[in-house]
């Protein structure tokens, strides 16, 4: 039965990635792999001592609410994200990138989503960003390598932050990292995984962006011209503050982030149907409420999620991912290695549970009440904040982006914008990997000198 349960994640695998050749929406593959390996999976239980009513009860329970903290976060982000866009709330940043020309655009754009990734997530930050690429830019050819570009400098933004991605958090939440040693740490490696690749393209763009003509003549909605400037700034705080309070909710209250999102979801709720009561001349199709914004929603990609992460978590159950990582540990030993292969892991599987297999696989190591020098210095690597905790941030966070659909971020980019598989990967997959091993080299090298 394991046998089955890897060819069948391969071949759904295979049918996700080539997604434009079979003309299967990703969706519908990614959640028949998920049908097809819980099913195998409950006949699979049995050996490993497990009742069908722990599988129903137990197993499905707990992985389809892990599942489901992801999904609601992304559906309340987009939602957010979604109303600020209609009500042209994006036009108070877009209007101050006055530079057309591609290169310049290109580091401006990208500069700004490395950091603001660690202040909010690189999921929502690439949601923001692909947004405001639609008002900037009408060539799709063009989009897509500027959309790739934030994919690439999220996922290398998120990593030196303790908020910027859910690995990150898990790590810091478990105690394995810390704010004070994560960010020196990590800065200068994430900037390089970002600036490396963001150079090379910069060379090959040449001239000036053309912006859609809907952006540059109306504001597209017709929300968007029924309410006023001032009206308009109120949506774009709250939106914006909205998805800046997430983190800021998790840290005082340590609830998931979806609650978060879905507080700051339900103020912009009641503002806008607020807003909408006072205009009752207006035809109701030209108000942009929630409940009409929900439709813009990208629905296949929240399905997506839901079918990729239920197909993982039965490679976790199963004993898939901690045999392998169990097998790197024994057949290579150096942690360096075994972490940077993760993180080429992390770009083909979801970087969750292989980052949750590395902490199963690692135990956390005190530190002696007489200090370091009492340590074996074998295990130097695993105490609180040593090399181990810090380059598995790194790499499992960074790595995801050599295959668009191996981050939370490459996924809503390919959601969003329709990015080709096959496209990013001849184009741009190459490009995230010398980031990712130029970041690395950094890390290494801060760890032999201090």
């Amino acid at each position: 039965m394991i046998t089955f349960i890897i060819i069948a994640f391969v071949v759904g695998y295979l049918g996700i990635a080539l997604e434009h050749q079979i003309k299967t929406n990703k969706a519908a593959t990614a959640l028949l792999l998920s049908s097809v390996l819980w099913v195998a999976y409950v006949f699979y239980a049995p050996q490993l001592g497990k009742t069908v009513e722990e599988v129903l009860n137990v197993d499905i329970i707990e992985n389809l609410g892990d599942a489901a903290e992801t999904l609601f976060f992304l559906l309340g982000a987009m939602t957010v994200v979604e109303l600020i866009d209609v009500h042209g709330g994006f036009n108070i940043i877009t209007d101050r990138i006055k530079t057309k020309k591609k290169r310049q655009l290109l580091w401006v754009i990208c500069i700004l989503t490395f950091f603001l990734s660690a202040v909010l997530d690189n999921l929502t930050t690439t949601i923001v960003m692909i947004m405001l690429l639609r008002k900037l830019i009408a060539d799709k050819k063009d989009r897509w390598i500027f959309a790739s570009m934030v994919v690439l400098s999220a996922n290398a933004g998120g990593a030196w932050s303790p908020i910027g991605d859910v690995t990150t958090i898990m790590l810091w939440i478990r105690g394995n990292i810390t704010t004070e040693h994560l960010v020196p740490k990590l800065f200068l490696p994430s900037l390089a995984a970002m600036a490396v690749p963001v150079a090379v393209v910069s060379f090959s763009l040449h001239g000036n962006i053309s912006a859609p003509e809907s952006s540059a003549t109306k504001m597209g909605h017709p929300a968007a011209e029924l309410i006023t400037k001032r009206q308009r700034q109120y949506i774009f705080a709250m939106g914006i503050g909205a998805l800046v309070f997430v983190p800021v909710f998790k840290s005082i209250t340590h609830l998931p982030p979806f609650i978060g999102i879905l507080f700051g979801l339900s103020l912009l709720w009641i503002y806008t149907d607020y807003l909408y009561h006072h205009m009752k001349q207006v035809d109701e199709s030209k108000k942009a409420r929630i409940s009409s914004i929900l439709n813009r929603v990208d629905t296949p990609t929240i399905l997506f999620f839901l079918g990729i992460l239920m197909a993982v978590s039965v490679l976790k159950l199963a004993g898939i991912l901690g045999d392998f990582s169990s097998f790197l540990d024994r057949t290579i030993g150096d942690y360096r290695l075994i972490t940077l292969i993760i993180g080429f892991l992390s770009s083909i599987v979801d970087n969750v549970p292989l980052v949750a297999g590395a902490i199963g696989m690692y135990d956390l190591v005190p530190i002696p009440a007489e200090g370091l020098q009492m340590l074996n210095p074998e295990l130097l690597p695993y105490i609180q904040d040593g090399a181990f905790w810090l380059f598995l941030t790194y790499c499992a966070g960074v790595g995801g982006s050599i295959l668009i659909i191996g981050s939370a971020a490459g996924v809503v980019a390919m959601g969003i914008e329709g990015i080709d598989f096959m496209w990013y990967f001849k184009r741009i997959s190459w490009l995230a990997a010398i980031g990712y091993l130029s970041g690395a080299a950094i890390f290494l090298l801060e760890e032999m000198i201090f």
